[in-house]
């Protein structure tokens, strides 16, 4: 009997220390996703200054003059008016960008791009749990087939958008949390987006949370890890400034305290609100206390388990009979 209450023991340990380890790595990863960022911090004050500058002769422009936006019309499919405010960002970028040519996808169209170029992912894409994951992923293949720039709906344009076109690869930083995929940008076939696009399978998991799902399996979050992990297999930096495989952080911190954008708006937005969004927002302000908390609400758990078991490995010890007493 002692044997098999041990054999539990041993067999709850393992789990316990598999369960910890698991923890311990998830938290890693999610350091990197929250925390840290891989790449080249590039100001919009930068872009700009660089592009005033006068060097744009000596300089490759990457990134063609194309803006792409997504419109999926959930409340009436098949009608691709825009809202009368997001026609009006549309027609102010225009207005800004005369040069630039600009493809609005609507849900067909978009359906049919990813049958006709990219078969082996219709399967995924026509399964996907929520609708706006379909909008999030054909804005990775639109980069990646025709390069350009990818705008949300609810962003809206300053200013001319050509000083951006000098970056083979960029995606927004908000400055805290994780990487943005509102607007993002590259060259034609650049291999980051290859990379992504077909680590998109791979990561359509269900995490039970509809914001959580969404983030990790093909949001921003999701993003943000393929980001680490393809900075990851990079050469490091070289000293030659004419060899760089890194990519660049556009920054977009929209507290009060960060750098003016130059660039864009941020206008009415919220489409794909679930019922858990707000409380992982509100996590996503605090993560410092959320980790902490976790941090100690797990080593709580293992130091009770482990005083627990120690308890039932010291055994038993037989009661000695003690001889009735004649009166």
């Amino acid at each position: 009997m002692r044997v098999s209450i041990r054999i539990s023991f041993i067999f709850w340990g393992l789990l316990l220390l598999s369960g910890f380890i698991y923890a311990i790595t998830s938290l890693l990863r999610f350091k990197q996703i929250f925390f840290e960022h891989a790449g080249i911090t590039l100001t919009q004050a930068q872009a700009a200054e660089a592009y005033a500058a006068g060097q744009n002769d000596e300089r490759t422009q990457h990134i063609p003059k194309i803006v792409h936006q997504v419109f999926h019309n959930w409340h009436d499919p098949g009608n691709g008016t825009l809202p009368s405010d997001w026609q009006a960002n549309v027609n102010n970028c225009k207005k800004l960008n005369p040069n630039f040519e600009f493809m609005l996808w609507t849900e067909k169209k978009s359906r049919d791009f990813i049958e006709i170029e990219y078969p082996w992912f219709l399967r995924t894409y026509d399964r996907y749990r929520y609708k706006v994951q379909r909008v999030d992923a054909v804005r990775y293949f639109l980069l990646l087939h025709y390069g350009g720039i990818y705008m949300d709906l609810d962003n809206g344009c300053k200013a001319d958008l050509s000083p951006l076109l000098y970056y083979p690869v960029w995606v927004t930083d908000g400055g805290r949390g994780a990487l943005s995929n509102n607007i993002i940008a590259a060259k034609p076939n650049h291999p980051f987006w290859t990379h992504l696009t077909m680590s998109l399978i791979p990561y359509d998991w269900n995490w039970f949370f509809p914001y959580v799902t969404i983030s990790f399996a093909s949001g921003q979050w999701f993003e943000t890890a393929v980001w680490e992990r393809y900075h990851s297999l990079l050469p490091k930096p070289s000293e030659n400034p004419e060899i760089e495989h890194r990519l660049y952080r556009l920054m977009m911190d929209d507290r009060p305290e960060a750098d003016e954008w130059i660039f864009f708006t941020q206008e009415r937005g919220g489409t794909w609100v679930n019922w858990d969004n707000r409380l992982f927002l509100a996590l996503g302000d605090h993560l410092f206390l959320f980790f902490a908390t976790l941090a100690v609400a797990v080593g709580l758990t293992i130091g009770s388990c482990t005083r627990f078991v120690r308890r039932y490995k010291s055994g038993y010890s037989r009661l000695k009979a003690v001889p009735d007493r004649v009166v």
